[in-house]
């Protein structure tokens, strides 16, 4: 059989169906090709069911400061391990069989179940269909990363694909990588009442690269479960147990949970079939701001090109695909302000530019701080601890980025996304209202602090004179 269409689609998931969309307004010749189960990354596997076992177990965790509060009867909470993971399996599945309804109804008759091949830029393979294109998107995913040496344990690995779907969890887990997945699902399984035992080669978890904010990330949650990191480990498994080899300890556990990382899900795609040279991941050349793939009527968006493997940037690499994929032109658009969030219990948060990034880019810049300590907010609801440190350009005052671990990191997340993004300066931040008692105000702790160590501009005013008062602005 063959086809003949103007853009092929090989991805039915978040970068995929962005595509789509932009396909559509200019074509109805197009094909989307899904080789894996309909529903996307998030809802399956990823973001909602983890962000489910995590709102449970922050429930149930909270139940150590009610004597404090003076709530009695904690004692009697017990937390039902296969209750919770059906519990996370139901509201997975509505959202999972929302997404199916809508892929099918944006894909219509357009949808191909299978595996793609390239076996051209301009011709694709699945089973005995043969599809000729005129533009190729790529929007395959990404899957769990999982050593060599470690695959012949088979399904006695757990990953962040597979651990929703078990019936029950053994009590004693090591979990291995504790980058944002490994440390949110340590996090959460440890207040569960299980057993966790975390591992990473680096001396830092998740991704923070600015030195007082890796030890206080580190500190905070060495209190939840034993933590060890700089040294690699080994595995042997005999009679249902695993022994860990590390070599500040050796112990035995029921399972060994997976968290190394994602890696493009490119197997079997044919890239080597576009004549370019791959990358040590597998990865052609391409440009991120146009996600095209060297001068080839090829793209390459979301997970699949190891770029950001973030939802919200799948949904803007798919769109930029598809604009250039539909178009004369080949159009370079600006990437959003990067922003990473590890919803831990303090969250934990790098905006714009981080402290690695701007020490290597070799940009003068100071550090506004807040301990959250003393943070109002955060001692009234017994949750007072973390730092933030945000980045301020020395000769502009310009906000760079920041790096922080904190309650409801989330919110000055998103604020200091809004600035770093409109190129706001220390001084337009502290025009702006913080109500009290918030979260918010330790991010004017932080600005206020950056003011003071540029004493050349501290003649900025915090407020702007009214035109009609004769009142001086406010200190």
């Amino acid at each position: 059989m063959q086809k003949k269409v103007d853009v092929a689609i090989i991805g039915a998931g978040s970068a995929g169906l962005s595509a789509l969309r932009q396909v559509k307004e200019v074509t109805d010749n197009y094909v989307i090709i899904n080789r894996n189960s309909l529903g996307t990354k998030c809802a399956r596997i990823g973001c909602m069911p983890s962000k489910v076992l995590i709102s449970v177990a922050k429930d149930y965790h909270r139940r150590k400061v009610f004597a404090d509060e003076g709530i009695s009867g904690a004692e009697k909470l017990h937390a039902d391990i296969p209750s919770i993971l059906n519990h996370i399996r139901s509201l997975r599945d509505h959202f999972t069989n929302g997404m199916i309804k809508a892929t099918k109804q944006l894909a219509g008759e357009h949808l191909i179940t299978g595996c793609a091949k390239i076996i051209a830029p301009d011709l694709i393979e699945v089973g005995n269909i043969k599809i000729k294109t005129d533009k190729i998107i790529i929007a395959s995913g990404s899957r769990p990363k999982i050593p060599n040496e470690w695959k012949k344990f088979g399904e006695r690995i757990l990953t962040s694909d597979n651990i929703f779907e078990q019936k029950d969890l053994p009590r004693r887990i090591a979990v291995v990588g504790l980058g944002p997945i490994g440390l949110e699902l340590g996090q959460a399984l440890s207040r569960l009442g299980l057993e966790i035992v975390g591992f990473d080669l680096k001396k830092s978890i998740a991704a923070t690269t600015d030195p007082k904010i890796s030890t206080e990330v580190v500190q905070i949650f060495k209190q939840e479960f034993p933590i060890y990191l700089g040294a690699a480990l080994s595995l042997e498994y005999k009679n249902g147990i695993f022994l860990v080899k590390h070599p500040d300890i050796e112990l035995p556990v029921d399972a060994i949970l997976v968290a190394i990382g994602v890696e493009p899900d490119i197997q079997g795609l044919g890239l080597e079939n576009l004549g370019l040279e791959l990358n040590k991941r597998g990865i052609p050349p391409f440009d991120e701001n146009t996600t095209r793939i060297a001068e080839l009527p090829v793209f390459i968006a979301g997970d699949a090109n190891g770029y950001r493997p973030i939802l919200h940037e799948a949904l803007d690499e798919g769109f930029i695909a598809a604009r250039n994929s539909c178009s004369q032109d080949i159009n370079c658009f600006c990437r959003r302000t990067p922003i990473y969030l590890v919803f831990t219990d303090p969250q934990i948060a790098t905006v714009g530019i981080s402290y690695e990034q701007s020490k290597n880019n070799k940009v003068s810049f100071i550090v506004g701080k807040t301990d959250f300590s003393q943070q109002s907010r955060a001692v009234l609801e017994l949750h007072n601890q973390g730092l933030l440190h945000i980045y301020v350009d020395k000769d502009s005052a310009e906000i760079l980025g920041a790096e922080f671990v904190c309650p409801d990191a989330e919110h000055l997340a998103h604020q200091l996304a809004i600035a770093i993004q409109h190129h706001l300066t220390i001084f337009d931040m502290l025009q702006i209202p913080f109500y009290h008692p918030t979260i918010e105000e330790a991010l004017r702790t932080a600005l206020r602090d950056a003011a003071k160590q540029l004493p050349d501009k501290i003649g900025l005013q915090e407020l702007s004179l009214c035109d009609i008062c004769p009142e001086a602005p406010l200190r």
